[in-house]
């Protein structure tokens, strides 16, 4: 019955039996930090840790791991402040980040190239689940926000993250946190002739598959990054299911849908400080991670779909057209890469 909740509500493609077993079994299972004090001198940069994952992510990094920069990027700098205090560290900063507004982005990218000397760990965690049709820098919000904006962000603090791996001799991570939601959607705006055009149409908008779809396209592009920086570069590129948490990415959805996952989140769903685990050990994974999905601290197979001859072209399709916006934001930019 829970199953057949979720492919009502999400409208998704067949899902063997074996991954919900696997769901059950990781959901519970118990994922151990790296050891303490082991980013001691790192600087981290996390986006959307005013709350949930990206907060208690923060909190490991100062408390647990040693970081001796942890910056909290967010679109709500009032909220940032409070997490800041939530967490009791002159380690934090609040840096204003509105994944919304290109502008915004090149604005971080400009305040790290003044003020960072070096980048270690770049943790891409907000993420929006919007249930109506809103447009931010042209296209719909959550894809903006999920998709555009989070790799424009990766492609423009390259340059710290190579100036890092140059003169501190160590390797880098750029983790985008991905989700289980990329396996149930049909993705339908691969048909059309150019992928990202159709998220500007606000008629082609389907709640139930545009989350998925935005995680789907993140796993895809993560993977494209880490082909194109390749295996030498020292910069790792990887994606991350965090599993089912308790978080407020949902809070944008009508009251009955939210009451049916407030009921499944309750039976099954990892507290946030569990599921920031995840994002932790996927960004400590090293090399073994680059290019790679993870689940609960290890590498596992992304979909089928991903995996496919199909799904190759549309991540390479996907992938250039996402060059040419980038361009279009700021010309060279993609030279970055």
């Amino acid at each position: 019955m829970v199953f057949d909740l979720i492919h009502s509500l999400f409208n998704t493609p067949y899902v063997p039996p074996s991954y919900f077993l696997r769901f059950l079994i990781t959901q519970f299972s118990h994922l151990p930090l790296p050891p303490k004090d082991s980013y001691h001198g790192k600087t981290i940069i996390i986006t959307g840790a005013s709350a949930g994952l990206g907060l208690e992510a923060a909190r490991h990094y100062v408390h647990h791991l040693g970081a001796a920069r942890v910056i909290i990027a967010c679109r709500n700098t009032e909220s940032g402040e409070t997490a800041k205090a939530s967490i009791g560290s002159d380690k934090v900063e609040v840096w204003p980040l509105d994944l919304c507004s290109f502008e915004s982005v090149a604005a971080f990218r400009d305040r790290a190239e003044r003020e960072l000397e070096r980048l270690d760990v770049l943790l891409l965690n907000a993420g929006v689940a919007m249930r109506d049709v809103q447009m931010a820098g042209g296209y719909e919000m959550t894809i903006t926000t999920n998709v555009i904006s989070t790799f424009l962000l990766a492609v423009m603090l390259l340059p710290l993250l190579k100036k890092t791996v140059r003169e501190k001799n160590v390797d880098v991570d750029v983790t985008v946190v991905a989700s289980e939601a990329h396996l149930f959607t049909s993705f339908q705006e691969r048909f059309q002739p150019k992928i990202f055009e159709s998220f500007r149409q606000d008629g082609k908008f389907i709640w139930k598959d545009r989350y998925g779809t935005s995680k789907l396209l993140d796993v895809m592009l993560a993977n494209e990054l880490a082909n194109r920086l390749g295996d030498e570069a020292g910069v790792i590129v990887n994606s991350v299911n965090p599993g089912l948490c308790r978080t407020g990415l949902f809070r944008h959805l009508n009251f009955i849908i939210q009451g049916l996952l407030v009921i499944f989140m309750f039976l099954f769903a990892r507290t946030t400080e569990q599921g920031s685990r995840t994002l932790i050990l996927a960004a400590d994974g090293g090399r073994r991670f680059h290019g790679k999905y993870s689940d609960s601290g290890k590498v596992i197979e992304p979909s089928s779909f991903v995996l496919s001859d199909e799904g190759k072209r549309t991540q390479k399709r996907a992938w250039g057209e996402l060059m040419d916006i980038f361009e279009g934001i700021e010309s060279g930019v993609t030279g970055n890469i």
